[in-house]
C-alpha cells in the first residue's frame, strides 16, 4: 500500500502552529522558574526571526506587514511532538 499524501499547506500550518505553542510554552517555563538557574536560561532564550516591515502604499488605501517569529527550544520540542503525532495519526 503506497504513502497518502500530505497537503504540504497543512503540513506548514502543522509545524508552525508546533512553533507557536512549543514558544508559548517555554515562555511560561520560563516565568515560572528562579532567575539564574541554567534551566531557565535553556527555556528562556530564543532566537528571533523577523521580515519586514514592508509598506505598501496605493491610492486609494495603504497597509504595512511585518511578521516576527520567536523560537526557543520547547518550540523545537513542540515541532518534533506535532511531527510524531502526524506520523500517528495520520
Amino acid at each position: 500500500m503506497a504513502p497518502r499524501r500530505r497537503p504540504l499547506a497543512l503540513v506548514t500550518l502543522i509545524l508552525f502552529l508546533g512553533i507557536v505553542v512549543g514558544t508559548v510554552l517555554g515562555e511560561a517555563i520560563g516565568v515560572i522558574l528562579p532567575e539564574g538557574k541554567v534551566i531557565r536560561d535553556v527555556f528562556v532564550n530564543s532566537t528571533d526571526f523577523h521580515v519586514g516591515p514592508v509598506h505598501v502604499d496605493l491610492v486609494v488605501f495603504s497597509f504595512t506587514f511585518g511578521f516576527s517569529l520567536r523560537v526557543n527550544m520547547m518550540s523545537v520540542l513542540g515541532v518534533f511532538v506535532v511531527f510524531g503525532f502526524l506520523r500517528y495519526y495520520w
